[in-house]
C-alpha cells in the first residue's frame, strides 16, 4: 500500500528530527557544501607539500574519499571473515 505524500509527511512528523526524510536531505545538502566550500579553500591557502602528488587540486578530498571507501570495504571482508553462525553461543 502506497502513502501520499500527506501521509508521509504525518508520519515524518512523529519521528526523531535526524531520522525525517526531509531532514536526511538537507543534511546531505549541508554537507555537499560544506565538502564543497573546503575544496575551494584549496585555491586560496598555500599547502606545504610533502610529495608531488600533494600539490594535485583535489588530492586531499579524494585521498579520504577512497581512504573511507577502503575501510568499508575491509570491514565488510571483516565481517565475512569473522562471521558466527546465529546459534554459536547457544549450548549444546
Amino acid at each position: 500500500m502506497s502513502e501520499t505524500p500527506r501521509e508521509q509527511h504525518l508520519a515524518d512528523e512523529d519521528k526523531h528530527w535526524l531520522v525525517r526524510s526531509s531532514t536526511i536531505r538537507k543534511l546531505w545538502i549541508a554537507f555537499a557544501i560544506i565538502l564543497g566550500l573546503t575544496l575551494v579553500a584549496q585555491l586560496f591557502v598555500h599547502l606545504h607539500e610533502y610529495f608531488v602528488v600533494d600539490a594535485v587540486f583535489g588530492f586531499y578530498a579524494a585521498f579520504g574519499f577512497f581512504s573511507c571507501v577502503a575501510m568499508v570495504v575491509v570491514a565488510k571482508l571483516l565481517g565475512l571473515v569473522l562471521k558466527q553462525p546465529d546459534d554459536f553461543y547457544d549450548e549444546h
